[in-house]
């Protein structure tokens, strides 16, 4: 079988494969997420906030693809699954059944809140040993942050 090698050191391959693997599981959950408030939210903002939601997933969807695609480049098998996923996110509970779109948007900026950090973390973590990886960690962020600010902003 032929196996991509990284062009890192063994142990910063290890930094750095922790933190996009990471990266990966809080993308791949936050799409989630969105997608099922987006489901699901109601109230008088329904339309507007359903339609910003499609956006995180978007994003999300958009940012893991990244986020795996840099993983494999460096050698690193991303992993995705659901299993992974429900394990190692660092979202919280996502509400059950109809959500009003008060509650939705709270739901989602303590979502991106939780994702930001993280993603903030990996900033630090990857300067050193991956500046390339590092550029994706700050160009997501940029964009989470832009959107936890647009979500914020429904709720005033």
């Amino acid at each position: 079988m032929y196996v991509v090698k990284s062009p890192l050191s063994d142990a910063d391959l290890k930094t750095v494969s922790e933190a996009l693997q990471g990266g990966l599981v809080d993308l791949v959950d936050l799409g989630l997420v969105a997608k099922q408030i987006h489901w699901n939210v109601v109230g008088p903002r329904f339309r507007s906030v359903h339609l910003q939601l499609d956006e995180v997933v978007d994003l999300a969807r958009t940012h893991s693809d990244t986020v795996a695609e840099r993983a494999a480049a460096l050698g690193v098998p991303p992993d995705g699954r659901a299993a992974t996923v429900a394990v190692g996110s660092g979202i919280g509970v996502t509400p059950e059944g109809w959500v009003d779109d008060t509650a939705a948007v709270r739901a989602l900026v303590d979502a991106l809140t939780a994702v930001i950090e993280r993603m903030r973390a990996r900033i630090d973590a990857t300067a050193e040993p991956d500046p390339v990886s590092q550029d994706i960690f700050i160009g997501i962020t940029a964009d989470l942050e832009k959107q936890r600010w647009m979500f914020q902003a429904e709720n005033g």
